[in-house]
């Protein structure tokens, strides 16, 4: 099957869709469920673009396998075209969601790429592993599904030495048996996002909560599942689509792609979905032997530039809207939004400028500069919803709703609301946008979603503090001290 079509997704999506809860029921049709439908079609529109005429070459390329049209976010980059390539297509897909879609289908598809890419690696485990990934990239890519994860336990306990991994809970996913079918997994994981708009899930290892190297074998795995499967469901937090007018919360209706806690009840995962079990070692090593943080890092930087640029647009059209463009203080913040966003560019181009073949003959962007701008962004992307805060100040609180500028009241609204810039209707569907990025219940989930997705800020400190290699730094400063 080559790069599917918005509708083609929605129609399988309609007839495969997993087991989801919401509100307390369960979801019949997550592509018309209220809540859920307006994800449903953004992730559509992405399909889409891979057929408009404009941009086809660039979104889509020839299939090894099949010689059809597949996504180019699923290219196994060999060259430095080729990631060029690769980040062309995630910079019209991110731009499409102004970055507020965090897990669109590029994410997972860098991510089974890269490990497909270092199927050798799986073979350690078991010769047959190998042939698993590889041939579970090729069903991701031919078929252009839409993937979600979960990498984590959940735990009863954060206190020091308190571990999920416990004969005495219920609580990490675990594999409960071996069947001549495949191995049955019993328990809970977090975070999936996108699962409930999502065909397959994926499971694998992470290098920020390693498995103890007395963990019993059982807690060893890396597999991928349909969502369909049985004993696999999803419990969704609350919706931030109030099936509202894209009006009133313009990002909310269009790009919630929910989070979910994922439930496994005894579920059977047949052999040929199996790419790692039992073998903590490998489990551990498996995010640093395969590159695949250097791919998806690739990815969620791209993403990032996307939304510094929506952020800096929105930016500029309050102050101009306000009359305020010409206050130092507005410029000041304003600015500090612009060194948002070319310091993600430079650490993008960095990375792909001092990109290196790795051992599995990939070409892996320099894990430096990318590592440095996620950590960044975890501080930069809260300060920019305070930038928002702070040069629209009263002007998000007195917000009418699209109904309102038709209502009794629309003639005082059109008349007071109004600026020298912008009329009323204008100022209240901008300030409505600048509401739904820093105020709304949407845009406090994007805050928090960039605090911790890219995990803890002190860990990912420590770990930059050690990646560097400071000593050649350090001696010069030395050499200089030395000198008479």
């Amino acid at each position: 099957m080559p790069a599917r079509t918005g509708a083609e997704y929605i129609a399988n999506l309609r007839e495969n869709g997993p087991e989801v809860y919401l509100h307390g029921e369960r979801v019949k049709d997550v592509t018309t469920h209220p809540a859920l439908r307006g994800g449903v079609e953004s992730l559509a529109r992405l399909y889409d673009m891979q057929h408009d005429p404009a941009i086809r070459d660039e979104m889509t390329y020839t299939s090894p396998t099949t010689g059809d049209r597949v996504g180019t976010s699923f290219i196994l980059p060999r060259t430095m075209a080729d990631l060029e390539a690769r980040r062309v297509q995630m910079r019209h897909w991110a731009r499409s969601t102004f970055g507020m879609m965090g897990r669109s289908p590029d994410f997972m598809n860098v991510n089974i790429m890269a490990m497909a890419a270092a199927a050798d690696y799986f073979a350690q485990n078991r010769p047959e592993f190998k042939d698993n990934i590889n041939g579970y990239y090729e069903h991701v890519r031919e078929n252009d599904l839409v993937l979600t994860h979960t990498l984590l336990n959940l735990q009863r306990s954060r206190a020091p030495g308190a571990t999920p991994l416990e004969d005495r809970t219920d609580v990490a996913l675990s594999v409960e048996k071996e069947t001549d079918a495949g191995i049955v997994v019993n328990g809970a994981r977090v975070l999936a996002t996108l699962a409930p708009l999502s065909e397959e899930i994926a499971l694998y290892p992470t290098t920020s909560h390693q498995l103890p190297g007395q963990a019993p074998e059982r807690y060893s795995f890396a597999f991928a599942l349909p969502n369909n499967t049985p004993g696999l469901r999803f419990q969704c937090r609350e919706s931030f689509d109030y099936g509202s007018s894209h009006f009133d919360h313009p990002l909310g209706s269009r790009f919630e792609e929910m989070d979910a806690v994922a439930f496994f009840d005894h579920v059977l995962v047949p052999w040929e979905r199996v790419f790692l079990l039992g073998d903590v070692e490998l489990c551990n090593n498996l995010q640093l032997a395969t590159n695949r943080h250097l791919h998806s890092g690739h990815q969620v930087v791209t993403k990032n530039v996307a939304k510094c640029e929506f952020v800096l647009g929105l930016a500029t059209l309050m102050t101009e809207t306000l009359g305020s463009s010409e206050q130092q203080q507005a410029q000041q913040m304003i600015a500090e939004i612009v060194e948002n966003l070319e310091v993600t560019k430079a650490c993008l181009r960095a990375a792909e400028a001092d990109a290196a073949v790795d051992r599995w003959g990939v070409m892996a962007p320099a894990e430096l500069p990318l590592q440095a701008a996620r950590n960044l962004f975890i501080r930069m992307y809260p300060r920019m919803g305070e930038i928002i805060h702070l040069l629209g100040s009263s002007s998000l609180m007195a917000l009418p709703t699209e109904a309102d500028l038709e209502g009794p009241l629309a003639e005082e609204i059109n008349r007071y609301l109004e600026t020298d810039t912008a009329s009323a209707r204008d100022r209240v569907r901008l300030f409505r946008l600048a509401w739904d990025v820093s105020c709304s219940a949407f845009g406090a989930r994007q805050i928090l979603y960039e605090r911790f997705f890219q995990a803890d800020s002190v860990r990912n400190a420590v770990i930059l503090y050690n990646m560097k290699d400071r000593q050649p730094h350090a001696d010069w400063v030395r050499q200089f001290l030395e000198q008479e």
